[in-house]
């Protein structure tokens, strides 16, 4: 008796996945349209910040070429380089992803 509700088990529940995986498919074609959708908005929003961090660097560098400062190259090369990281990796990402 036991085996029996066991193997009736086991066929329902394989007949439920049989069913299941038509639907599996569709919600992940659908995910996958609700993902690619955020990458035009979340590029901007990089871009955006990638502007942000260039005036705030625009700013320190500024400061530190007029006080004098002797570190201002590495300063600047430092923000610069935050600035194109952050520009090239949106770019990457939304010809890798799209």
């Amino acid at each position: 008796m036991k085996k029996r509700s066991i193997l009736t088990a086991v066929c329902l529940l394989s007949a439920i996945g049989a069913f299941a995986q038509g639907n599996g498919m569709a919600g992940i074609t659908e995910a996958t349209g609700m993902v690619t959708s955020y990458f035009d908005p979340a590029t901007k929003l990089i871009y955006a910040i990638g502007a942000v961090v260039g005036l705030i660097g625009g700013v320190k560098v500024y400061s530190k070429f007029s006080s004098g400062d002797p570190d201002t190259s590495k300063t600047a090369a430092s923000w610069f380089g935050a600035c194109i990281f952050l520009i090239v990796a949106a770019t990457i990402l939304r010809s890798f992803f799209l």
